[in-house]
């Protein structure tokens, strides 16, 4: 399987040719789109579409690919390509064409998926047995035979295939998990829950899909205060877990089997892998199998929410959003899904619908926080503090009372109340945020430089900070903050090294360079103290900041801290 998706370098190269042939019709790169239909001719085309199989734009793809292909039917490299395009892109090109190239892997788990819904199994199995024993294939090829034997009734004959992979191996969750899903259609609870209970054993912390599948088997296996406690694990927290069980979804585990057919198992197989290779260096792996399980379940919750991960992750925000409108309203997923277009609404830059989104959500599900949370961090990442403040305070509500999960709420807010300056109110939440997780790096960092800042509390601030670095030893802005609080306090040398190493994990920052100036000019060493604050400039710093460095850059400065500032 790994065959059909070249490394990047080929994708670059492509991209230099065809860069080379705009040149030559007077068309510049940037501009490659929009001048599309003058770079004419079957490699034209092919060359378009592999330059945008590289930007990992679906759509302008397989539109190039295939019209390559029309162009020159002959060539099986272009047939190849063509039909990899259409499936990323899930157009209907992709099942003709992979009759053409029946032999290879993801052409034959499309036709075998197209078997499947047809109830011809026999020759699903078939095309899953050809498949090559190597690579990702090697990993899909038993769960996908064994749903083929028990979408013929074979129910023996699939755990059977199952059974040596369930036993050991690094995957030997995944294959368990599946078998007890096998064995829980066919009404086997006991062997369900055997199987289950090697998933679980392999799994130290499932996610959603893990845990409601889980869970399930567990509740007809009779295991009902086993599922609950489970599903309890899932949280009330700000992620979709939390969301999935304060809208209901929760009590569709115990009346609704995740699985019910031997295609809906396949699918489920597909969708593992591809979570499981999910990130920007593996998105058209990943969003090949959502496609393959998209083919067999087109509007299950999860296979949307996945396609729109692997999608995310390429940048492709748009059409992830088109994909994650398919959704069923009936389905469980629906209210996550919901969430996630708000997300993508935000990013996009559509604020008014992703506040309508959002509102809708608080509004049908007046028990969950997490629709007025994700408001408040719409508004707070536009610096809009008020509303932000209001929308968390919704929020916050809702709740009941706080546990260890809803941290990063108080957190949220406090940061807003900070920089709305109701500094009071902002400090009372990030101590409750710390009460909730006293050891939760990124709020020890956030109060104590605030009162570094302020000039409070600086022995304590430096304890603070000096854990908040112990716990997140690679975060720039943490470094920052220990090397002001040091600065602060008068101890230069410490300062200075902290400084110089949070601005080797964070050069781009203004603020974090301009410290470092201040650090430097302390140390008596002039140069390096104006180098860093003209860099300091170079990068953009917010509001005020600007003219007080220009005014250091001028004069330097006056007064240097001591021991004596602490207060």
């Amino acid at each position: 399987m790994a065959s059909f998706f070249p490394p990047r370098r080929f994708w670059l190269l492509a991209a230099a040719l065809l860069s080379a042939c705009a040149a030559g019709d007077g068309v510049d790169r940037p501009a490659l789109r929009g001048a599309a239909p003058e770079v004419t001719g079957a490699f034209g085309s092919y060359l378009a579409g592999r330059f945008a199989t590289n930007e990992a734009d679906t759509k302008y793809a397989a539109d190039s690919l295939i019209q390559a292909l029309r162009l020159d039917p002959s060539e099986p490299e272009v047939v190849q390509r063509a039909f990899i395009a259409a499936l990323l892109d899930g157009r209907a090109d992709a099942a003709r064409l992979a009759r053409v190239i029946p032999n290879e892997p993801l052409a034959a788990m499309l036709l075998a998926g197209q078997d499947a819904q047809a109830g011809r199994y026999e020759r699903a199995e078939q095309r899953f047995r050809a498949l090559p024993r190597q690579g990702l294939s090697a990993i899909l090829q038993p769960l996908l035979v064994a749903w083929a034997q028990q979408g013929r009734g074979q129910t023996d004959a699939a755990l059977a295939t199952l059974r040596p992979f369930t036993e050991t191996g690094r995957q030997r969750g995944i294959y368990a998990l599946h078998g007890a899903m096998i064995a829980d259609i066919a009404e086997r609870p006991r062997e369900a829950e055997r199987l289950v209970r090697i998933a679980l054993a392999d799994s130290a912390t499932p996610g959603l899909p893990l845990t409601r599948t889980m869970a399930g088997i567990l509740m007809r296996a009779g295991q009902t205060a086993e599922a609950e406690r489970l599903l309890d694990r899932l949280g009330r927290g700000h992620d979709d877990a939390g969301l999935f069980a304060e809208t209901g979804g929760r009590d569709a585990v115990a009346t609704r089997r995740v699985v019910a057919s031997a295609t809906e198992g396949m699918a489920e197989a597909y969708l593992a892998l591809a979570t499981a290779l999910r990130g920007p260096q593996a998105g058209e792996f990943s969003l090949a199998l959502v496609r393959l399980a998209m083919q067999l379940r087109p509007r299950y919750g999860p296979a949307l929410l996945a396609g729109a991960d692997a999608l995310s992750d390429e940048g492709q925000y748009a059409a992830a959003l088109a994909l994650l409108g398919r959704g069923d309203s009936a389905d469980p997923f629906a209210p996550v899904l919901a969430l996630r277009r708000a997300g993508l609404l935000d990013r996009l830059d559509r604020v008014p619908e992703a506040e309508a989104e959002l509102r809708r959500l608080a509004a049908q599900f007046p028990n969950a926080f997490q629709p007025m949370a994700r408001l408040g961090d719409l508004y707070r990442g536009r610096q809009n503090w008020a509303p932000a403040i209001t929308a968390y305070d919704a929020a916050i509500g809702r709740l009941g009372a706080p546990v260890v999960v809803h941290w990063p709420l108080f957190y949220a807010r406090g940061i807003a109340l900070e920089r709305a300056k109701r500094w009071p109110e902002a400090e009372a939440d990030f101590q409750r945020a710390l009460s909730l997780n006293p050891e939760q790096p990124l709020v020890l960092n956030y109060l104590a430089y605030s009162w570094v800042e302020l000039g409070q509390n600086l022995v304590e601030a430096r304890r603070m900070l000096e854990r908040a670095v112990e716990l997140r030893p690679n975060d720039g802005n943490i470094a920052d903050s220990l090397g002001w609080a040091l600065y602060k306090l008068g101890d230069i040398p410490g300062a200075v090294r902290w400084l110089a190493t949070a601005v080797e994990l964070e050069s781009q920052s203004s603020v974090i360079n301009d410290h470092l100036g201040d650090a430097y000019w302390a140390q008596g060493r002039r140069r390096e103290a104006l180098f860093q604050w003209r860099r300091a400039l170079m990068l953009g710093p917010e509001g005020d900041e600007g003219p007080k460095i220009e005014a250091k850059v001028a004069n330097g400065l006056a007064a240097q801290p001591s021991a004596e500032t602490r207060r």
